[in-house]
């Protein structure tokens, strides 16, 4: 008869599962760089029941399978002890431990890099170029080996942050518009091959990523001009924020260009970089909210459900999504370190998916299990006529710690991942 009863439960659910459970493969992360710093601040992370628990192990609850970590050379004197080597090999260690998988995203600069601000580190400045290309690789081998000789193994390596106009200025500049282009290229993609071969020479089955930052736009004459001068990638990285007004078409767009370069390139594309509001301003003041925007929950839902459609994509992870409670921090500026005015850990304006209280956000959940019933057992955990089962059929406590099956009154209603 328990045969029979199991039977009857995996058959009537087979439908619901497939249509509610992400892919196995199906990378769904997030970038937490900052998170030692905000520690360091006294910043603390909660679950949805306000218990403290450890940033890796939460994201790990919620149910990502990916953590993605950015390396600078020296920002010591230019922004602090953050995501050096040291800073970068702790929270690889945490990682690790939680049992999530890694990428390093290289910015080759002493700060932050994006499409219009390359700089060299400090102590690579005057170097020739083939130098340059040696510190490049020096400096890649150097992170990864203190990585694997702790047994820690980076998934997935980025050599450069947006390198959209070229890395490490003004050696790798890509010089638009001049008589310089194609040389540019030529210098972009050598020491971009730097960094590949390093990370090759330590982790050979590491996916080495080229990130682009403009994912809603097509990108496939950047990749193809790169490819024609040298560069090497074995996947695609961009970064996709969803327009605040228009998102469903930004998703739509992301998701067509995200399949368009794989079908071009035969490489699998993931989004390294997304993120969205979590405030809903139409409510008044940030104090007065939670940062539950059911806004911001809908975008997440919908990008996860275009790309997942996609034979490319592999993958979306939220950029610092840990930030919140109007955690101030420093940004470099023309080289010059300020306190950021921005929108990061502000209240109304805040594009870190936690509340204000230090616990996930809906559209964090989204990321997790694809759902924001995470703590669904807890609420529904009263009510007599709700029974918890695994996928194997067998009835279990609502404290199980996995794939959830919930039915009430003889009908499943709910599938959740704790």
């Amino acid at each position: 008869m328990f045969r029979t009863i199991r039977k009857n439960i995996l058959a009537s659910l087979m439908t619901l599962v497939c249509c509610q459970l992400p892919a196995a493969d199906f990378v769904r992360g997030a970038d937490l760089s900052w998170c030692t710093e905000m520690e360091a601040d006294g910043m603390r992370f909660y679950d949805r029941n306000g218990k403290e628990t450890e940033i890796f192990q939460l994201m790990k609850q919620i149910g990502l399978n990916a953590i993605r970590l950015r390396v600078w050379v020296n920002p010591e004197q230019q922004y602090g002890p953050w995501s050096d080597k040291t800073d970068v090999l702790e929270k690889c260690r945490r990682a690790h431990a939680a049992g999530l998988d890694i990428l390093i995203d290289f910015h080759y600069s002493d700060c932050f890099a994006d499409p219009g601000k390359q700089t060299k580190p400090v102590a690579w400045q005057g170097h020739s170029f083939e130098q340059l290309k040696t510190d490049i690789a020096n400096h890649t081998k150097d992170v990864l080996q203190a990585m694997k000789d702790e047994g820690i193994e980076a998934k997935w390596v980025q050599v450069g942050n947006e390198t959209s106009s070229g890395m490490a200025y003004d050696d790798g500049r890509i010089m638009w518009n001049t008589s310089f282009l194609d040389a540019s290229w030529t210098n972009y993609a050598t020491l971009s091959n730097a960094g590949y071969d390093a990370v090759k020479e330590i982790f050979p089955n590491a996916f080495v990523i080229v990130h682009h930052d403009n994912g809603s736009a097509d990108n496939s004459s950047f990749y193809q001009t790169f490819k024609q001068h040298g560069g090497k990638f074995d996947m695609i990285g961009l970064s996709c924020y969803p327009d605040w007004s228009d998102w469903q078409n930004s998703n739509t767009l992301a998701a067509q260009q995200v399949q368009n370069l794989h079908n071009t390139f035969h490489v699998p594309v993931m989004v390294v970089e997304t993120g969205f509001s979590t405030w809903d301003t139409t409510k008044g003041s940030g104090e007065e909210q939670t940062g539950d925007s059911k806004l911001a929950e809908n975008v997440f839902k919908d990008l996860f459900g275009k790309m997942e459609k996609q034979s490319g994509c592999k993958g979306i992870l939220y950029w610092e999504p840990e930030v919140y409670g109007g955690w101030e921090h420093y940004i470099d500026e023309n080289g010059v370190t300020i306190k950021n005015n921005g929108a990061y850990g502000k209240y109304v304006s805040c594009n870190g998916a936690f509340t204000k209280d230090g616990k996930a956000a809906l559209a964090l959940l989204v990321f997790g299990n694809g759902t924001t019933d995470f703590d669904a057992c807890s609420n529904n955990s009263a009510d007599e006529h709700v029974r918890y089962y695994n996928m194997q059929g067998m009835q279990i406590d609502a404290s199980f710690s996995g794939v959830i099956i919930m039915r009430k009154d003889g009908k499943a209603f709910k599938i959740i991942r704790r």
